[in-house]
């Protein structure tokens, strides 16, 4: 596929091979764009956001609602373009591009809700004939940057709340599952958005990132990605606003009234879902000390009940990594735990970019799977004595993106909201829970600010106060 700059689809170059990681066959090839290539596309938006910000928001509304229209009658031709060049089940796939449908319709809506309010002015002393209100607008070009493990819904969470709010945008794929969002340009094209209302510009971080954030006409950036590129996207991006989601390792907490049996699945569904490649794949299995053996036995039975392999067949639950290089990293670190006096149930091998499902049980806080981020499909688990030595243990982490609790018990339910740090917090559910309207987002080195199409829309417009004195 060609990228699109500038309100054209072009070549560049060099090219970059999309590969699937099943068969590590060759799928398609995207150009790698260049530093010039970021300049065309950023001249070509600004142009675009003053298009944008001309566009009523009815017309806005239109424009998205064609295009979720025109998704949903593609889903099987989405789905398979997912999982082929990503990696994940094809079940999987058509629920990523439901929920993109989803994200873009509900983005729509919001086009026609950007009001400000009335600010009661005599509120303060000797004020009293002044009317103040504010309005939004758009703030301008929006650089989106998006990961390889939703390469379609979570470029809709940031190109759907972009165009709602009247900007252009220039979409930045991951270099390893750039067709998902080429496939979205078009769509949006064909639905009528103005065609430089958006750029997607295919290539690698290390030629293009830098040339893309820092530059001043960018006025938002939203990325999603790993802590140490959102540090230095913060770093080198200078005075523009921005939104961060990056890494986790969350934990899951089990009470000793849980369900064990619906405690397990929850697991396989929040730790092995997209081969435990998503920000909030349950990673660290915080379980109650009576109740520790019993939840390992059923944990394990359902796991090794799991369908390994062919993310194209439809009873496969699981399937590749999207690098054979991250399932080797994966290993390393279960043979790291194991080696440090941790045990492996179940799993433990890996053949290519396939990694077996994997449950490591007898795991130290401090040992490597536990306290960063995994990112792949092994669950670590640790006993606990009680809710307040679990609440200490979901907290030893830098990070704070989701955290879940399972238990019948309201007081140790509302004890866990209101003491672990994390930006989304679930009870009687796995941590990977989200539905798309949701404020999302994360604390600590977790990331700032929350995407959620009312509250990503808020971030991409700037407020203005206006004051009527007669």
């Amino acid at each position: 596929m060609k990228m699109y700059v500038s309100g054209k689809w072009v070549e560049s170059d060099g090219t970059i091979n999309v590969v699937n990681p099943y068969d590590g066959q060759i799928i398609d090839t995207v150009p790698k764009g260049n530093s010039e290539d970021v300049d065309k596309s950023i001249t070509s938006a600004v142009r675009g956001s003053e298009v944008m910000a001309a566009l009523p928001g009815y017309r806005r509304f239109e424009i998205l609602r064609k295009t979720a229209d025109l998704l949903e009658e593609r889903i099987e031709e989405f789905a398979k373009i997912i999982t082929q060049e990503e990696g994940k089940t094809i079940n999987e796939a058509r629920g990523e591009v439901q929920r993109a449908v989803q994200t873009i319709s509900l983005s729509g809506e919001e086009a026609k809700r950007l009001y400000g309010e009335t600010i009661p002015l005599d509120g303060a002393p000797t004020w009293t004939g002044q009317f103040g209100f504010t309005i939004r607008i758009p703030v301008g070009v929006v650089a989106a940057i998006s990961p390889f493990n939703f390469p379609l819904n979570l470029v809709a969470h940031k190109v759907g709340p972009a165009l709602a709010a009247g900007n252009s945008v220039i979409v930045k794929p991951a270099t390893d599952t750039p067709l998902s969002a080429l496939k979205l340009t078009e769509i949006l094209l064909e639905s009528g958005l103005p065609e430089e209302g958006i750029q997607c510009i295919t290539g690698t971080g290390s030629s293009i990132g830098d040339s893309l954030v820092s530059d001043n006409r960018i006025r938002k950036i939203t990325f999603t990605g790993s802590q140490e590129v959102g540090e230095h996207i913060c770093k080198v991006a200078g005075l523009k606003k921005v939104t961060m989601e990056l890494g986790s390792n969350s934990p899951l907490i089990i009470m000793p009234d849980a369900d064990i049996e619906k405690v397990a699945a929850a697991t396989i569904s929040s730790g092995f879902s997209n081969a435990g490649q998503v920000c909030i794949s349950a990673q660290r299995i915080i379980t109650h000390e009576n109740i520790y053996g019993d939840y390992l036995d059923e944990l394990s039975s359902q796991v090794k009940a799991m369908s390994v392999g062919d993310p194209l067949n439809e009873s496969t639950l699981m399937g590749p990594m999207v690098r054979a290089d991250d399932a080797s990293r994966v290993n390393d670190w279960i043979q790291s735990a194991v080696k440090s006096g941790a045990r492996t149930l179940v799993g433990g091998e890996f053949a290519g970019a396939v990694h077996q499902p994997t449950v490591v049980a007898d795991v130290d806080p401090k040992m490597k799977i536990s306290c960063e981020e995994l990112f792949g499909p092994a669950v670590a688990v640790t006993p606990c004595s009680d809710i307040d030595q679990a609440i200490e243990l979901a907290n030893d982490t830098n990070y704070g993106l989701s955290a879940a609790i399972f238990t019948q018990d309201i007081d140790l339910a509302m004890r866990f909201a209101k003491d672990v740090h994390s930006g989304n917090l679930m009870i009687n559910s796995g941590p990977q829970w989200r539905t798309d309207l949701m404020p999302y987002g994360g604390v600590k080195d977790s990331g700032m600010g929350k995407e959620g199409p009312k509250y990503a829309i808020e971030e991409m417009t700037e407020l203005k106060m206006v004051v009527y004195h007669p």
